[in-house]
């Protein structure tokens, strides 16, 4: 009997999974894949269920004979092992990312004699009404919080982008590219002081305060999925850091970043040509103790941003803050750096790591952009912070819009640069 396989990514079976089984069974015996926490995360979104109950949706759809794993976005190694003589999937997969999938797979299949099936992608109410259901599953705060620690425990590095309103929002929600077979996204959102506050037109100084970036959180909230890290600032008084953490741990916030700094906040890449203090390490650690007694969640993290490089107060500093803040129950150790060369970077993590192999490490290669996301995993770095490349490359842009109007009196000469609306349209789900 001739055989079928067919791949699903989904949390929710709906009119069209079971329309693609009856299709399937037409041509022979079918064999379901259920694509793996590790590759979903990679390539669509984050699943609400775990993966043995994605396995029994599968395996609960009637006309399915059995279910595999399948570990990786391409097929390579099921077809390999399994050489169905179909792969059956909706015709949705023959343009865009995914085309770069079913060109693999029609390769591979035609090495022997295979086929592709390409089947009418189902667009009904039911089916809009499931997707939507599961995008609003996966935003619920007790989904959200907990998913950058499930996402440390999956990627090497956790690559998060700064987010700064909705629509930025949307943008490290959808983005995602295919390179050579291989599917990537941004896995996180950062909100950061310095681009909220410039977004407003204020000053990095802590002048916004926390009604209002929790504002913007909730902004961005309402049209993505993916967990938010916020940027804490200073977290202010330890008393006022406790509030703070029950509302960012009930309203689905991921994580908060607190720096060891006192006073009036300044921008940490001016180093030392404004004047910063640093907090006392055991006032800081006391900071953290009580922010750690206020969570009511194993879900949510506090971590320690230390800023000795950025202060040029040394190396051994920095390392006795990270071993101080980590017994004070920091959750993660964030290490600052305004130089362009990484060697301080690479030695801190190298010289933590030897003493903790387990707290995660978290980078922010704004100055030492030249550094990949390959090589800070390999010096013990777990999530990496792009923190404010929209903000830097909106700005110009608009800028330049802007002059070219006045210029030209008209907007033509900068037609040509500017996303039809019709994308935008696409871009924001509408209801």
């Amino acid at each position: 009997m001739k055989t079928v396989y067919t791949c699903f990514t989904t949390d929710v079976i709906h009119q069209g999974h079971r329309s693609l089984i009856r299709q399937a069974r037409k041509y022979g015996e079918v064999t379901v894949g259920v694509l793996s926490d590790e590759a979903m995360v990679c390539f669509d979104r984050f699943p609400t269920i775990s993966f043995p109950e994605r396995v029994a949706l599968a395996e609960s759809l009637e006309g399915v004979d059995r279910v595999v794993v399948q570990n990786r976005i391409l097929y390579d190694d099921i077809i390999r092992d399994l050489r169905p003589d179909y792969v059956i999937h909706g015709d949705n997969w023959c343009s865009g990312p995914m085309k770069a999938v079913r060109d693999n797979v029609e390769a591979l299949l035609a090495a022997y004699g295979g086929r592709v099936v390409d089947v009418p992608y189902t667009y009904s109410e039911e089916t809009m009404r499931t997707d939507r259901r599961m995008r609003e599953r996966a935003a619920m705060p007790e989904y959200r919080r907990k998913r950058l620690r499930q996402l440390l425990k999956l990627r090497p590095a956790v690559k998060a982008i700064e987010v700064h309103s909705g629509l930025t929002g949307l943008i490290a929600e959808k983005t995602v590219i295919e390179n050579g077979g291989v599917f990537d996204q941004f896995d996180a959102m950062w909100i950061s002081s310095l681009c909220d506050s410039t977004a407003k037109g204020k000053p990095d100084i802590e002048l916004v305060d926390m009604t209002s970036r929790l504002r913007t959180v909730d902004e961005v909230m309402e049209v993505t999925t993916k967990p938010i890290i916020l940027d804490g600032d200073t977290g202010g008084l330890a008393e006022h850091f406790m509030y703070n953490v029950r509302t960012l741990e009930r309203m689905g916030i991921s994580a908060v970043i607190i720096e060891d700094k006192k006073g009036l906040k300044k921008n940490s890449l001016l180093g030392a040509q404004a004047e910063q203090t640093q907090e006392e390490i055991e006032r800081f650690s006391e900071k953290i103790r009580a922010g750690k007694r206020a969570q009511l969640t194993d879900d949510f993290m506090i971590i320690a941003r230390i800023e000795s490089l950025i202060l040029e107060r040394g190396m051994e500093d920095a390392l006795r803050r990270a071993e101080a803040f980590t017994q004070a129950g920091a959750d993660g150790i964030m290490i600052h750096s305004r130089k362009r060369d990484p060697a301080e970077i690479f030695e801190f993590c190298g010289r933590f790591r030897a003493r903790d192999g387990a707290t995660p490490l978290v980078a922010v290669p704004s100055s030492y952009d030249a550094v990949t996301e390959e090589e800070l995993a390999a010096h013990g770095v777990n999530l990496v912070i792009y923190a404010n490349q929209l903000t830097r490359s909106a700005f110009p842009a608009m800028q330049r819009t802007a002059e070219e109007i006045l210029r030209f009196h008209r907007a033509r000469e900068a037609d040509s640069r500017l996303m039809p609306l019709k994308d935008i349209i696409t871009l924001i789900d509408q209801l």
